[in-house]
Formats: C-alpha cells, sequence, structure tokens
C-alpha cells in the first residue's frame, strides 16, 4: 500500500483516499461543514484545510486525494488561525444565540464557533439571503442560518435524484430555492426529508415541532428504532422528550443515523421521517382485545388473547383439515417476523397457505 506522512506518522492509505478519509480512520477529527461521506467532496466551506509540505496554499481534506510521500499536517498555528478566522467571518450574518439558530436541529456552526475560540466582535450584518412562503406541511427554510454550503442541494441531486432544490441568487444573497420559487410541493421533491438530515446548521428543519413549540432536538433523548412501513428495515432514531405527555414521554420528531451505521445509511423516506403522529393516536389500540358470547369486543391480557387465537386455530383445523388455515402477513413487519408466520404456518400447523401483502 501506498504511503504518507500525517501528523508525523507514518500512515497507509489506499488508492482514491482523500485527506480526510486517512484521517478519519486514525482517529483525527478535522472539522467539516459542508462534507458528508454519502456525497461528492465540494470543498466549499474551507472549514477543512490542512497543510502539504511544499505547497503555499492550504488545501481542502475533503477533496484532495492522498498521493505517496504527502507530508500532511492537520494541526499546527497557521492551520488554528485560519480556523479561528473562518469561523468569526461565518459568525458577523449568523444568529449567535442558540434559542434562534437551534429550535429545531443542532447548528453545528455554534459548536465549532465554540471549539476554535472565533472572535464574536468582528461586526454584525444582517442576513441578505431571501427567503420565501413555502405551503408543503414539512420543510421549514430559514434564510439566516444558511452558509450556502450545498448540502442539501447536493444530496437532492446526487442520493435522491429529484434536484428539487438549488442554490439561487449571487455572492451574499445565495440562497437556497426551487424553480420560480415554487412549493416544494409543486416541484419534483418526494418530501423524504434529507435536506433536514444533511443541513449543518439547522436552517432547514422539521415543520412540525416548530409550529407546536416542542423542544429543540438537544434536549431530546434519541432511541434507535426500525422503521415499519415497510419490510426493508430501514433503521431510524426516535427523538423522544421524556417529560412530554404528562411524563409518559412524547416523539417529537424522528432523524436518521450516521451514514455508514445502518443498512439504510441515513436515509429515511417521507413516511418514515414524517409519520409517526399515530404512535400517540388516541384510537390507538394500547391492550389486546376479544370478542366474548355478547359479539362485543373486551379488554383482556395477553396470554388470553393468544391462547384463544390458538383454540381457534386449532379448532379450524381439527374440524376442517390444514388446508382450511390461511396466513397472511404484513409488509411492515421485519423480515424475521415474517419467516416466522410462514414456519408457524407450514411446521405447526402443516398449512401451506401462506401470503405476504406486498407480494401482491
Amino acid at each position: 500500500m501506498s504511503k504518507l506522512t500525517l501528523n508525523e506518522q507514518t500512515i497507509c492509505f489506499a488508492e482514491g483516499e482523500t485527506l480526510l478519509d486517512v484521517a478519519s480512520r486514525q482517529g483525527l477529527e478535522i472539522p467539516t461543514l459542508c462534507h458528508d461521506p454519502r456525497l461528492e467532496p465540494a470543498g466549499a466551506c474551507r472549514s477543512c484545510l490542512v497543510e502539504v509540505a511544499g505547497e503555499r496554499l492550504m488545501t481542502p481534506a475533503c477533496a484532495r486525494v492522498a498521493q505517496e510521500g504527502m507530508v500532511v499536517a492537520t494541526e499546527n498555528e497557521r492551520i488554528d488561525r485560519h480556523r479561528q478566522t473562518l469561523m468569526a467571518l461565518y459568525m458577523t450574518d449568523h444568529p449567535h444565540e442558540r434559542e434562534i439558530s437551534e429550535a429545531g436541529s443542532p447548528d453545528l456552526l455554534l459548536d465549532m464557533a465554540a471549539e476554535f475560540d472565533a472572535p464574536m466582535d468582528w461586526g454584525w450584518m444582517e442576513p441578505m439571503r431571501g427567503d420565501r412562503e413555502d405551503r408543503n406541511p414539512y420543510v421549514d427554510f430559514n434564510p439566516d442560518t444558511c452558509i450556502a454550503c450545498a448540502r442539501c442541494v447536493r444530496y437532492c441531486e446526487e442520493i435522491e435524484g429529484v434536484s428539487a432544490i438549488t442554490l439561487a441568487g449571487r455572492g451574499s444573497h445565495t440562497t437556497i430555492s426551487t424553480v420560480e420559487e415554487k412549493s416544494l410541493l409543486d416541484t419534483t421533491c418526494e418530501l423524504c426529508g434529507g435536506c433536514i438530515d444533511v443541513c449543518p446548521t439547522g436552517a432547514m428543519n422539521e415543520k412540525l415541532p416548530l409550529m407546536r413549540g416542542q423542544k429543540p432536538e438537544r434536549e431530546l433523548v434519541k432511541v434507535r428504532s426500525t422503521c415499519n412501513f415497510c419490510g426493508v428495515g430501514c433503521q431510524l432514531d426516535l427523538n423522544v422528550d421524556l417529560e412530554g405527555r404528562d411524563g409518559q414521554g412524547q416523539i417529537v420528531k424522528v432523524t436518521s443515523p450516521p451514514p455508514g451505521t445502518t443498512t439504510n445509511d441515513g436515509n429515511l423516506c417521507v413516511k418514515g421521517r414524517f409519520a409517526y403522529d399515530f404512535v400517540h393516536h388516541k384510537d390507538r389500540l394500547t391492550q389486546p382485545l376479544v370478542r366474548d358470547e355478547d359479539g362485543v369486543f373486551h379488554p383482556t391480557t395477553w396470554d388470553d388473547a393468544l391462547e384463544r387465537a390458538a383454540e381457534g386455530l386449532l379448532g379450524v383445523a381439527e374440524r376442517h383439515g390444514a388446508d382450511a388455515l390461511g396466513f397472511v402477513s404484513s409488509s411492515r413487519c421485519t423480515m424475521e417476523e415474517n419467516f416466522l408466520v410462514q414456519k408457524m404456518a407450514r411446521a405447526l400447523f402443516r398449512a401451506n397457505h401462506v401470503h405476504q401483502c406486498a407480494a401482491t
């Protein structure tokens, strides 16, 4: 394998790896705002600049491909001064108060400004990025916290392949928009919410928690779960307010696990990300019901419900034979649950009438 020197250590690397890839593999943290491992490198935010020996200008680690014999520094006085200056410039038209910039999603720019001790007294100018009204029910855009890193635009184009949003305007007026400033409902947008997930500053946000005045994401507890809208098994994080619903807990929003950590690689569809209100719906069943002799459903225990179901299935098989039984499972179940349904039908009841709704 090829080798380079990174912070005075000799490191092996694979062909095609970037300096950021190599550093990350070694456990070295290089700050980034515009980078996402699922996207092609852009080098737009300039926060990941590092020094390469023999080169006058610093280079973006996210976009620079590692080469044999390189001597790279990710930490020194010049790099620290650059990061301080860059963060200070970003903050000249960015809200300093977390109550404003983090009404929903976290603002990584504030974290980085604090980490690098960026001066916060370089003056203040009103953000010039344009805003627009959008009647879509899920995605909110706050131009005041946008840094035009284009992660949302690139995700929409490279991952979703729909190109519903784009950069519009020039210079300080550059903002995120759609064709002719149409609502996302009138574009090719699939409302997957991926733009919300990749935004580093919380400029892209989920509307419902904001409209309901619920707690920001930093005050919520993440609980890993499996999406139940189909059988793919996408992993998601339920963001729970433990004090919600009088201490019973309440799901405020759904977010994606980090890219590269789950089978869905941090991607979700519109149902997986936004269709969670059914969890606390007043009409949802919270305990098993059985029909008594009066023909009315009554609450019961799980043991009683399962026993009655078993008696009913065995009774049909005894009176009419196993071929009279049919088993239907759901695409909302996991692959393992569907496997158990067919195993119960074939191995326990000797019935081959097994169906799954996704097969139709």
